[in-house]
């Protein structure tokens, strides 16, 4: 594994945190997204790292700005990708705008490149075709706060190269994540195809009118000693995320309960701004949600 510069396409929550991670271990990175404005508030959200790294892995304030240091940001994606030796690609859940995204990239970036996928639903067979080096593509899908939560799930398809698929194991580890490698294709790999059940059950109460978003996060923390209800993860991952993929399941099921949880997300959430922790407010208000108060589980 010979990976030193490294290309983060998507500046959204988890594509900052990615960046910032691969920084911190002391690569290389190029941060791209598709306009300045965008690039902006990617490093607002990069520097607000910073103190959660120095609170939680108790590092120094040299090595949080050494790595914000090892970041360039990039408009332009022959720029962003012109010496990179991997491309992670973490734009949003939307099959064809990962498809022209791949196409585009396929045609600009050097031959070497390796490129991943951090989709987190979306299986790499369905854009190996579209990257135009289907042997050098796979996917490599991180949790949130990835800092903390540092999983890195690789995921080869059919015609992913081994050594690529073990190279890309070895490049995990190489930026402090614990590598688990998965052989053949799964939709949601193991943590979303454990987790993603559970956010759907808690979505379709709520749209049942079963119980309330509180109710139903307490009954979770209460029932099995877990830090965070369904509720309060969804406010984690980003109702942007979450929206898109229950349309895509609406789509794809034509169950009408989907079309309204995706609904209530667009209306409640979206449409007014709330779009979970990285924006103050989700289903819940930070950065003192009701969920982290005493009297929350009694």
């Amino acid at each position: 594994m010979d990976y030193r510069n490294i290309t983060v396409a998507g500046s959204g929550v988890l594509g900052s945190q990615i960046a910032y991670q691969i920084a911190f271990k002391g690569f290389n990175v190029s941060v791209y997204d598709i306009n300045d404005e965008v690039l902006e508030r990617a490093k607002e959200r990069i520097i607000q790292l910073k103190p959660r790294y120095q609170e939680d892995l108790a590092a120094t304030e040299q090595e949080v700005n050494s790595a914000y240091d090892r970041i360039s940001f990039y408009s332009e994606l022959a720029k962003a990708v012109a010496e990179a030796d991997l491309v992670i690609e973490a734009i949003p859940e939307v099959v064809q705008l990962k498809i022209d995204f791949y196409e585009q990239l396929g045609k600009v970036a050097p031959q070497k490149t390796v490129f991943a996928s951090n989709s987190s639903t979306l299986l790499p067979s369905q854009f190996a075709e579209s990257t135009g080096r289907p042997q050098q593509f796979l996917a490599l899908h991180f949790a949130n706060e990835i800092w903390k939560n540092n999983t890195a799930e690789i995921m080869k398809h059919p015609g992913t190269d081994t050594k690529i698929f073990e190279d890309v194991i070895a490049f995990a580890k190489a930026i402090g994540m614990v590598a688990l490698p998965l052989h053949k294709e799964q939709p949601g790999y193991i943590l979303n195809s454990l987790l993603v059940p559970l956010l759907d059950a808690a979505q379709l109460l709520l749209i049942k009118e079963i119980a309330d978003v509180e109710t139903i996060d307490k009954t979770w923390m209460v029932g099995t000693g877990a830090p965070l209800g369904p509720f309060a993860i969804l406010d984690v991952v980003g109702i942007n995320t979450a929206y898109n993929i229950g349309l895509a399941k609406a789509k794809a099921t034509g169950n009408e309960q989907y079309e309204k949880i995706a609904n209530l997300l667009k209306k409640e959430y979206i449409d007014t701004g709330k779009l979970g922790r990285a924006t103050g407010e989700g289903f819940y208000k930070y950065p003192n949600p009701n969920f982290l108060k005493p009297e929350f589980l009694i």
